[in-house]
C-alpha cells in the first residue's frame, strides 16, 4: 500500500495544479487581443468574462470567451476523471481548482473574472444534472429580467439544492456550494446595484471607469 502513495499524491497534484492552470487561461483577454478589439481590461467594466467582452460589440469574441471559459472547466474535470477512473472527490477538487484559477489567474497577477462560465463548465462535466438545471435557471432568469448577474446569482444559489434533489455525491454538493459562495462574494457590487435597481441589462455598454461587472 505504501508503494501506491507516491502515485496517488502525484495524480492528485496533477489534477489540482493542472485544473488551476487550465482555469487561469484568460480566454477573454486572448480573444479580444487576437480579434483586434484591444485589451478587454480597458473596455466596459474591465472584467475578462464574456459579458464584458460582449460590451465591446463583438458577439463572436464574446462567444469564444464563453466557450473557452466553460471549456477549461470541462477539461479540468475530464482530466481528473480520466486519471482517477471517476473518483468524485478528486473530480470535485479539480473542478474547484479550475474555478479558482479563473477567479485568481496566475497569469494576470491573480485578477480574474467572476467565474460563471467556468462554473457551468465544471458542473456540466462533473455532475451534469446540476449543470443542466443551473443552465436552465440562468436562461429563464435572463429571458425574464435581461440581467446577467441576477441570472447567475440565482443559478448559483440553487446549485446546492439541485445537487441534493438529484442525489449527487457529497463531493459534488460541496463543489456546488463552494463555487456558489465564491460567486456571491465576487458579485457583491452587483448585488448592491441590484438592490438599488442600477444593474445594467445584458449587452448594454458600461462606462470604462466602472471597476466591477456582471457575470461571467
Amino acid at each position: 500500500m505504501e508503494s501506491l502513495a507516491p502515485a496517488v499524491y502525484l495524480t492528485l497534484a496533477i489534477t489540482v495544479v493542472g485544473g488551476y492552470l487550465l482555469g487561469s487561461i484568460p480566454f477573454g483577454l486572448i480573444a479580444t487581443r487576437l480579434g483586434g478589439a484591444g485589451d478587454i481590461r480597458q473596455i466596459g467594466s474591465g472584467n475578462i468574462g464574456a459579458t464584458n467582452v460582449l460590451r465591446s460589440g463583438r458577439k463572436d469574441l464574446a462567444l469564444i470567451t464563453l466557450l473557452g471559459d466553460a471549456g477549461k472547466g470541462v477539461a479540468a474535470v475530464l482530466l481528473a476523471r480520466y486519471l482517477t477512473h471517476g473518483n468524485p472527490a478528486v473530480i470535485a477538487l479539480a473542478g474547484g481548482a479550475a474555478f479558482l484559477g479563473h477567479l485568481f489567474p496566475v497569469w494576470l497577477k491573480f485578477k480574474g473574472g467572476k467565474g460563471v462560465a467556468t462554473f457551468y463548465g465544471v458542473l456540466l462535466s462533473a455532475c451534469w444534472p446540476v449543470g443542466v438545471l443551473a443552465a436552465i435557471t440562468w436562461l429563464a432568469m435572463a429571458a425574464l429580467f435581461r440581467v446577467s448577474s441576477l441570472a447567475a446569482l440565482t443559478a448559483a444559489v440553487l446549485a446546492g439544492p439541485f445537487a441534493i434533489a438529484t442525489d449527487q455525491p457529497r463531493p459534488m454538493l460541496g463543489l456546488a456550494i463552494f463555487m456558489a459562495i465564491l460567486i456571491l462574494i465576487r458579485h457583491r457590487e452587483n448585488i448592491a446595484r441590484l438592490l438599488k435597481g442600477e444593474e445594467p441589462k445584458i449587452g448594454k455598454k458600461k462606462p470604462a471607469e466602472t471597476t466591477t461587472s456582471e457575470a461571467p
